[in-house]
């Protein structure tokens, strides 16, 4: 494992872009659907129970909340997406927001796009996946909550979501993840030493 990730702390968090760290250096930002596991994959990359915030009720997360690995790295927790009971209008702010970042952040260098491993590559998740593919932003999927499954069908969703993205012609990788098992943590922090520092 990499020590450099759990050395990851708090920055702030952001309702707008302007209220944003400055825009230099390199951000791997997490995407997923509100009740996938953002939160509890940061946390347990870093190995601390509470640098991303956790709530029974998904949605939470309605900013855009910046942790900085080193002075030049950081990770970004996107609002998650289609679940949270919220008014439509909040909804649409969450959308713009994330849209704004995503199209004009020059430090964003990947996207770990979080799913739950029982409902994988929704109707968001494969917008974030073509978003990617067009704008040619490197992808790592996390499948969470694998403990969720037995092995068998934790692997056998996994090759099904890799047959399903392998006509996707960008940077593109499939993992499975479990927060509560801390499995997984490895290929992560491997995954994210290439996203943060590609090889030329």
């Amino acid at each position: 494992m990499n020590p450099v990730y759990t050395q990851a702390k708090f920055i702030n968090s952001s309702p707008d872009l302007k209220d944003t760290p400055e825009d230099q250096g390199r951000e791997v930002a997490f995407a997923g659907r509100s009740n996938a596991g953002k939160s509890s994959a940061i946390n347990t990359l870093t190995r601390q129970n509470a640098l991303a915030r956790i709530s029974k009720t998904p949605g939470r997360t309605q900013m855009l909340n910046f942790f900085e690995i080193n002075a030049h790295q950081r990770f970004v927790d996107l609002p998650g997406y289609g679940y949270a009971k919220v008014p439509v209008s909040v909804k649409k702010k969450w959308h713009k927001l994330m849209e704004s970042y995503l199209t004009s952040r020059k430090s964003l260098c990947a996207i770990i796009l979080v799913m739950d491993v029982r409902h994988p590559l929704t109707e968001f998740d494969w917008q974030m996946v073509e978003w990617c593919q067009h704008t040619g932003l490197s992808l790592h999927v996390l499948l969470t909550k694998a403990d969720k499954l037995t092995y068998g069908a934790a692997k056998n969703t996994l090759l099904q979501v890799q047959r399903e993205l392998k006509d996707i012609d960008f940077p593109l990788t499939v993992q499975l993840f479990s927060a509560l098992k801390k499995t997984g943590i490895d290929e992560v922090h491997q995954a994210l030493d290439l996203l943060f520092n590609p090889v030329e």
